[in-house]
């Protein structure tokens, strides 16, 4: 089944845990593209996953964003690829059916309640109609 990718996930690929030279984000991807590959069809939307050098999360390793073209983007800190897998596999579930990508708290599965570092409104471009004056 060809489906078009829109949404994206994004994993840091240099945050460290403390004190350590581990880098979890490498294997939190391999571990999230299994894992919703897995899913199949029980994801109605394709997602892409890749890794990105820093998203300034450093404190909070390892940070992972979901955004897509006109929802609302998600950065969550503290995940895990041995612990936050089927959390993170559930949001793909759960995002992927949102118009605008907006959800509380509340309705984020598991660990993501309270691992949210920002939620970032879509961005929407407005343009000023300028009426020219003739002189």
């Amino acid at each position: 089944m060809d489906r078009q990718t829109s949404n994206r996930i994004t994993v840091c690929t240099s945050c460290r845990h403390k004190g350590t030279t581990c880098r979890p984000g490498y294997e939190l991807i391999a571990r999230l593209r299994a894992a919703i590959s897995a899913a199949g069809d029980a994801i109605p939307e394709a997602f892409e996953i890749s890794g990105v050098a820093c998203m300034a999360g450093c404190d909070r390793p390892c940070t992972v964003a979901f955004h897509s073209t006109r929802k609302a983007t998600y950065l969550f800190g503290d995940m895990t690829a041995e612990d936050d897998i089927s959390d993170l596999v559930s949001f793909a579930r759960q995002y992927a059916h949102l118009h605008d990508g907006w959800c509380s708290s509340v309705d984020r599965p598991g660990k993501l309640r309270s691992s949210t570092l920002a939620r970032v409104p879509a961005a929407i471009i407005a343009m000023e109609e300028t009426a020219e004056r003739v002189s």
